[in-house]
């Protein structure tokens, strides 16, 4: 492949092409169902899913099949068939569907007002994971301009990644034989550690999402009346947490939710160490003086990768500050999220957390644990040495530097389906989720440069593809 001409052909189709569409696209409220029960009502998934179907046609390879596939009562997909030269198919994957706004954006930024700045595009789901479809297209097109041979690629674009992928196992199996028996499978929806190099997730954690409710009284009373005698929700909450985190450390008490961490993923941690130091913390939005846990940087890369982790995420039954009378609360629900190791099984995982919540209650409180998700998380297979080669050049042609190997704490449920479904595949999982991008968040940004030199990347790999 001609390096120039790939990163040329590239940059031009992200100029002219992707960044309008990137942008129309980040103003579309598209929720994933799970933050908008009524979807289908609001029309918001119809019109990404429209928009993203009609650039993909006018700007489809060659002899491309482009289909919009909705089943009964599922979330639709966009399936893309481009025919190659070579008989293996290549997977590419992303999803259209996006996280709700969150509060603290930046005057002048908003969820659904693209700006563009400083080479970045602002506004939800432009980094997650709206550039995917057009970065995969685009690479393929980039191979075609220089008449290059490729595998038959599939792109698979879902709609409900944010929700955990309730729908995409259905999709797979409807899809069996159209998706065929990837060897490859390239995901554009992970992180990377910095914007200045290829990097290539390893691992991902699995999740529990848990609804853990408390209640103690039929309705609210004075706190003058109810104080010093009914023990309060909060006080509740405090103990039970207590039970599944060391308030100290935040170090996970359920011995079952941690894992043997492999050797090599403990020393690709070393190297991403060593690469990023104490970005790794710093690139991270700290108040000033506010320090990360305890521990080297690898031991911070691993808590973020290999190890449970809890999270408090969410708060019903608590007023406003404004609106908080002298009252003793009758109820409080948290949802939890707590982070899995890849390779812990999050269906026992569930079950160990439940029971240990809701046994032997303080005060005989009326306690409810309801477990609302679980995904497994996705240890890679050993890439082989034409992978390992090619993500190494093709970092050094278009970033300049060597490519980087890490684990994600985050999870991409899809990946643990096909992990199990395509044993023998290779996978490069990859994105632009890097520094200060804020997926979830406020302020959430697409890094436009590392974007375009990542699609070239792609292109390049997919030409390499044994």
């Amino acid at each position: 492949m001609d390096h120039k001409k790939n990163l040329e052909f590239v940059t031009h189709a992200w100029d002219k092409a992707i960044i309008p569409a990137l942008i129309e696209y980040v103003k579309i409220p598209n929720k994933s169902p799970q933050f908008d029960p009524e979807w289908r009502e609001n029309g918001y998934m119809q019109q990404a899913v429209d928009l993203i179907a009609e650039w993909c046609k006018a700007n489809s390879p060659q002899n491309a099949v482009i289909e919009v596939i909705q089943l009964e009562n599922r979330t639709p997909v966009i399936l893309i068939d481009v025919p190659g030269e070579k008989e293996d198919t290549i997977l590419l994957y992303g999803h259209l569907d996006k996280q709700p706004e969150m509060t603290g954006w930046e005057e002048g930024l908003a969820p659904w007002q693209p700006v563009l700045r400083n080479n970045k595009l602002y506004g939800r789901g432009g980094a997650d994971d709206g550039y995917a479809v057009f970065a995969s297209l685009t690479a393929i097109r980039s191979i075609q301009a220089q008449g290059l041979p490729h595998a038959r690629c599939v792109i698979l674009i879902e709609a409900c990644e944010e929700s955990g992928s309730y729908d995409l196992p259905y999709y797979i199996d409807a899809l069996n034989d159209r998706i065929a028996n990837p060897g490859l499978i390239i995901c554009l929806d992970s992180g990377c550690g910095n914007y200045e190099q290829l990097w290539a997730t390893t691992s991902l954690r699995g999740l529990i999402s848990a609804k853990l409710k408390i209640d103690v009284l039929s309705h609210g009373v004075h706190s003058g009346m109810g104080s010093g005698i009914v023990p309060s929700c909060f006080q509740i909450l405090r103990d039970l947490l207590s039970r599944i985190e060391d308030q100290e450390s935040g170090i996970v008490l359920l011995d079952e939710l941690f894992v043997e961490i492999p050797e090599e993923r403990i020393n690709q941690a070393n190297q991403t160490a060593e690469v990023l130091g104490d970005a790794v913390y710093k690139d991270l939005p700290f108040l000033e003086n506010v320090k990360p846990r305890s521990g080297s940087t690898t031991d911070l890369l691993l808590n973020n990768t290999w190890r449970p982790a809890l999270s408090v995420t969410g708060c019903d039954g608590m007023p406003s500050i404004a609106q908080a009378g002298n009252v003793t609360l009758p109820s409080l629900a948290v949802k939890l999220s707590m982070r899995l190791p890849p390779n812990c099984d999050s269906d026992k995982a569930a079950a160990i957390l439940k029971e240990t919540l809701v046994n032997d209650p303080p005060f005989d409180a009326h306690i409810t644990c309801e477990i609302t998700e679980t995904s497994g998380g996705w240890n890679a297979p050993a890439a082989a040495e034409w992978l390992t080669n090619a993500n190494q050049e093709a970092s050094m042609h278009y970033f300049e530097k060597p490519f980087v190997c890490m684990g994600e704490g985050g999870s991409i449920p899809f990946m643990s389906m096909l992990g199990k479904k395509f044993p023998e595949a290779q996978f490069l999982i990859t994105g632009v989720l890097g520094p200060e991008s804020n997926a979830h968040g406020p302020n959430e940004f697409l890094h436009i440069p590392a974007a375009k030199k990542l699609t070239a990347c792609v292109a390049e790999i997919i030409t390499k593809y044994k």
